[in-house]
């Protein structure tokens, strides 16, 4: 998977230039500029390490998907693998900056940043690993517990999926859950013990401890037309967040179980920043840009930049689709922003095809 004289380690110059943006004036960086398909990870993963030594995301640049990495010091970009077998919506930033966790071929990799050596912590054998599809458990998007200790990952085995983790620290592996779907699995920030994972369409927010016990459903939606999706945890809150699509966002509190609004305003992919203070989201049907709000529901959202994106997926205009069961649906996730806060609260990062290909871009923040 990595032949002699492959691209792996090979370095770009910065691509790196400032834009303005033309409805608010915010300062815009576009980070990549190679005529090919560029994204940062799904809108829940981390891109950054916490102390945005590098900026880890996908490009297309060498003919497939493969791992980079910009070097915040000095803007240039490194190449971190060479695979053609690399599930790239799964790939995880460890939060200390020394490794990337990623899934390629059957089975779970993790690859060291200083010397970019690659080890296999799982074989997953005679696997699909994968739904069909572009949207939900699909991507094939894992997730890192906070203290990068411990790593779940869905895999698809005949009809189920198998919840997998992994203790990064002695490579041991254990199956935690079987049921017939596992999407976009979160660990709580302020509990490794405890992850967020998404049932079906039509039942979406489920818990399960990491241990593989107490699994159980969190929240039912309150009727057959209501689109519950996006969800992502808010740092210090103990709660889960979620997008009622297209009414707004909510919160609910996973011991008590109370449940709020935190703002009425229609965000798609909405995360909060690490302090959980504040949110930030994109826009579709219409698309009127990125947007912050606050994350206790003070004030009204305000416009940071516009995103520019084609943001496919027609099913988005219309009522909840799935009622009947999984459809096929055309949704190419790097045509979509999928804005994220930096540790520093200081930019939104996000996916914008504006040029005709799909490049990454910051919005810096005044304040």
């Amino acid at each position: 998977m990595n032949p002699a004289g492959s691209g792996k380690g090979r370095t770009w110059p910065s691509e790196s230039r400032w834009l303005r943006d033309e409805a608010t004036g915010a300062r815009i960086r576009q980070v990549t500029a190679h005529p090919s398909i560029h994204h940062h990870p799904f809108f829940f993963v981390p891109p950054y390490d916490d102390a945005m030594r590098r900026l880890v995301f996908v490009s297309h640049r060498t003919g497939r998907p493969q791992l980079f990495a910009e070097e915040q010091a000095s803007g240039r970009l490194v190449q971190l693998t060479d695979r053609d077998d690399l599930a790239e919506w799964s790939f995880h930033p460890a939060h200390d900056g020394r490794h990337v966790f990623f899934v390629a071929g059957t089975g779970a990799w993790r690859l060291d940043l200083e010397t970019l050596a690659e080890e296999r912590l799982v074989d997953f054998g005679d696997a699909e690993m994968r739904e069909r599809g572009m949207v939900g458990a699909a991507m094939g998007t894992t997730t890192v517990s906070r203290d990068d200790r411990w790593w779940a990952v869905p895999v698809k085995v005949g009809k189920v999926l198998r919840f997998v983790v992994v203790d990064t620290a002695s490579g041991a592996s254990r199956v935690i859950l079987e049921r017939d779907t596992i999407g976009h699995p979160q660990f709580c920030p302020n509990d490794p013990d405890l992850i967020f994972y998404a049932g079906p369409l039509t039942d979406r927010l489920w818990l399960v401890n990491r241990d593989g016990s107490g699994n159980r459903r969190l929240w039912q939606r309150e009727h057959r037309d209501q689109w519950i999706t996006h969800e992502s945890w808010l740092r210090g809150r103990r709660e889960l967040a979620f997008v009622d699509w297209p009414n707004g966002m909510r919160a609910i509190d996973v011991d008590s179980g109370a449940i709020r609004w935190i703002t009425r305003f229609p965000a798609w992919h909405a995360h909060p920043d690490d302090t959980g203070h504040w949110i930030v989201c994109d826009t579709s049907f219409p698309d009127i840009g990125l947007h912050r709000f606050s994350a206790v529901g003070e004030g009204e959202p305000e416009r940071l930049c516009l995103s520019r994106a084609s943001s496919v997926g027609t099913h988005w205009g219309g009522p909840f689709p799935y009622n009947d069961g999984p459809r096929e649906v055309y949704a190419p996730q790097h045509t979509h922003p999928h804005p994220r806060p930096s540790p520093d609260g200081k930019r939104v990062l996000y996916t914008s095809d504006a040029t005709g290909h799909a490049q990454l871009y910051e919005c810096w923040l005044e304040s």
